[in-house]
């Protein structure tokens, strides 16, 4: 019960106020400039459509290099990068075209039998002098590779890349100013782009993976916490319900003697009650003692009531923070419970205790009671800034514990907790709303 909302992130009371919006023109909410999510998102929805139908996804991409590749032969463009001895006939490099072209429709899940298939005709292209550009999708399944595989397979297939324009290089020595450069220079930069693509794919899966074993041990620390503040509570209650129903059970059992008229449906009707009560107690007293962890050394003096709410804020003045208690309206006769009772002073309690723990600065809190009709109202606030706990937040993912026990209590009778900074980070606010009477049927 130490953590505290602003070490941890809770987000703000409905009634906080929030920075103004970024301007429309600029960035969104989450300070994202329109551009780069409309990017982001045709790209999420691409990838999405990809990870259903991968099948449509290679097939598109091959039949688009398919066509590139046949337009290259139809129009002539290959003879413009074509060596002057090219001994390759038209039929031949339509043949070419095709092979570095149609493998691709298996680029992803065989990329090393594509690259195996494209190498004979990789030799032809070089060695006939034909030199069409769609040899360069070679460099597609190398990319798969790179992506995907050993660093020892990475290095087969490059060599398996350049080792037809080499041997054509050793053939013909003028061959390596225009194949053999620009072969090289394109298996570089492929694999470069490789390897940055695969160490942020890498990175980014790592941070999702942290994230959710994070996510996990906040939900798991959670319900740790949660049973540990139940068990306090019925720790508590048992002390406070335990003792009401044993004076009931006195007065039934006093009753059954003290009847005077009608004698034998009196004491029958007081014994039922004593009886009653008694079983109640046994099966209150056999729940409690399954929830509550009982340590020899628990608590068990009397619970706090709101009498002990000036004592406590005495304590807490003496430990060095400022606090000024005010009451507002006036209690009813009977109108709280020992119950709700304790859940305000533990409220009030730990409000206090998490300001002088975490609270920066000239610091001051303010505990208010306010009395309705039908609820009481507490609000605890704090001039704190609460700053410094902010460096620290990367360090306690859990969640706010001690919020989450307030909650519990509130919830136990009905009641409503909210928490968060209050407005023009002037410090933090505790409001708690409890109905003095079951709302329960």
């Amino acid at each position: 019960m130490t953590d505290h909302p602003r070490a941890t992130g809770t987000p703000p009371a409905p009634e906080a106020t929030t920075a103004p919006p970024p301007p429309a023109d600029t960035t969104d909410a989450g300070g994202t400039a329109p551009l780069t999510r409309i990017i982001r998102g045709a790209l999420d929805r691409l990838r999405a459509f990809d990870r259903r139908r991968p099948r449509v996804w290679d097939a598109a991409v091959t039949a688009f290099w398919a066509v590139a590749a046949v337009l290259d032969y139809t129009s002539g463009g290959w003879r413009t990068v074509a060596r002057d001895d090219v001994t390759a006939s038209e039929p031949l490099v339509l043949l070419m075209s095709l092979c570095f072209s149609l493998p691709l429709l298996w680029r992803r899940t065989h990329p090393m039998a594509v690259l195996l298939l494209m190498a004979p005709a990789s030799l032809v292209n070089v060695w006939t002098g034909a030199v069409v550009q769609a040899a360069l999708l070679q460099l597609i399944p190398v990319f798969q590779i790179v992506l995907r595989s050993s660093f020892r397979t990475v290095g087969a297939a490059a060599a398996l890349f350049v080792a037809p324009v080499l041997a054509v290089g050793v053939r013909i020595p003028s061959a390596w100013g225009q194949e053999v450069v620009s072969y090289v220079w394109g298996l570089v930069f492929v694999v470069l782009l490789g390897i940055a693509v695969r160490t942020r794919r890498e990175y980014t899966e790592a941070l999702v993976e942290r994230a959710h074993r994070l996510e996990h041990e906040r939900d798991q620390q959670a319900r740790l916490a949660a049973a540990a503040e139940r068990t306090r509570i019925a720790r508590e209650m048992h002390d406070i319900i335990g003792h009401n129903l044993s004076v009931i059970t006195g007065l039934a059992d006093g009753g059954a003697y003290a009847a005077r008229k009608n004698p034998e449906r009196a004491g029958q009707a007081l014994d039922a009650i004593g009886a009653t009560s008694r079983q109640a107690l046994s099966e209150l007293r056999r729940l409690l003692g399954v929830l509550r962890d009982d340590h020899p050394e628990a608590e068990r003096a009397p619970q706090p009531t709101l009498d002990d709410l000036v004592p406590l804020v005495e304590r807490v003045r003496r430990a060095g923070l400022p606090v000024h208690l005010e009451l507002h309206g006036e209690p009813r006769a009977r109108s709280l419970t020992p119950g709700r009772q304790l859940t305000v002073y533990r409220v009030v309690q730990e409000a206090l205790t998490n300001t002088l723990k975490h609270a920066t600065g000239p610091t001051s809190a303010t505990v208010t009671l306010t009395y309705t009709h039908t609820h009481l109202d507490a609000r605890i606030t704090d001039t704190g800034t609460g700053a410094a706990t902010t460096e620290g937040a990367e360090e306690a993912p859990l969640p706010a514990q001690g919020i989450m026990g307030m909650r519990e209590r509130a919830a136990l009778y009905d009641g409503t907790l909210d928490a968060g900074p209050l407005p023009n980070d002037g410090g933090w606010q505790i409001r708690l709303r409890l109905p003095l009477e079951d709302t329960r049927p």
